[in-house]
């Protein structure tokens, strides 16, 4: 199965006096880049949700957001932190004598202070077990909507693959009557000099353009590269590394073909194969 590396998931879950809402975001990256906005309560829990990831994601660039708010039915409980509260009074009282006449911090700046405020440790445990469960339920949609759209990749990638096959084969037939017909045309061209010609030398040469316009060796790569690029795509799974190679030797063939082109029918045909190739490689900058 084919992956994309562009998605989106959101998953809410209603606790114990809190509501809880987590959303991962996901588009394409070279590697598997996380970040987190997470609320103080579950900051500790950052590791644990980054070995979740891992475990099912394995490129992207990811960022999850989780909200914890309060329960409109919740009765209003406040604890505090009465080792934090000491820290803050310790460090007001020294700012104030080092500065002098400086604002006393009034009640509710203290109660807004990050860390003054905390829930119980049965709220937290019971926000913890849930964020858990509702962090395993997002990161399953994101990874089925990865899937999703992986599959329709694949088979924008598989239709252009067969354009570019069938681009192939049209310039092998081609070649013999293209490379006979050069011929004839430099022959009429000396005939049309009415000078005396070495005929073997003259077929000496004939050989030798024949070979600098010879593409079979470039037709039998860009078929090999097409056969693998559809053996990647059976395969499947964390494979966009390897298809995004492959789409640069396809270029690269594509380009010595054109190089070599003797006619307007290679030329537009090489042509047409890259463009074929870009739009692969632009879906396969997607892939996982």
């Amino acid at each position: 199965m084919i992956n994309s590396m562009t998605a989106f998931a959101r998953e809410t879950s209603a606790g114990d006096g809190t509501n809880l809402t987590i959303e991962l975001r996901s588009v394409n990256h070279r590697y598997l880049e996380c970040s987190f906005k997470l609320p103080d309560l579950l900051r500790q829990q950052e590791p644990r949700l980054r070995e979740l990831i891992r475990s099912k994601v394995t490129r992207g660039k990811l960022d999850c957001l989780i909200r914890v708010e309060s329960a409109e039915n919740r009765e209003a409980t406040i604890e505090l932190d009465t080792q934090r509260l000491q820290d803050l009074t310790k460090a007001s009282t020294a700012v104030a004598q080092q500065f002098g006449n400086c604002h006393s911090p009034s009640t509710l700046d203290i109660l807004q202070f990050p860390g003054i405020c905390k829930p119980g440790n049965d709220s937290e445990q019971g926000v913890t077990a849930d964020c858990d469960k509702a962090f395993c339920a997002a990161l399953d949609i994101l990874v089925e909507s990865r899937r999703r759209e992986g599959c329709k990749l694949e088979a924008v990638i598989r239709e252009r693959l067969s354009l570019v096959a069938q681009e192939v084969a049209k310039v092998r037939r081609m070649l013999p009557s293209l490379l006979a017909r050069q011929r004839e045309k430099l022959v009429a061209r000396i005939n049309e000099l009415d000078i005396t010609t070495d005929p073997a030398r003259l077929e000496q040469e004939l050989v030798y353009l024949a070979q600098k316009a010879d593409v079979d060796e470039e037709l039998d790569r860009l078929e090999t590269h097409i056969e693998e690029v559809g053996r990647v795509l059976n395969k499947g799974g964390a494979c966009g590394r390897r298809l995004d190679f492959l789409m640069q030797e396809l270029n690269r063939e594509a380009n010595t073909l054109s190089s070599k082109s003797i006619a307007s029918d290679t030329t537009l045909a090489s042509v047409e194969l890259k463009v074929l190739i870009e739009q692969m490689r632009e879906q396969i900058q997607n892939i996982e």
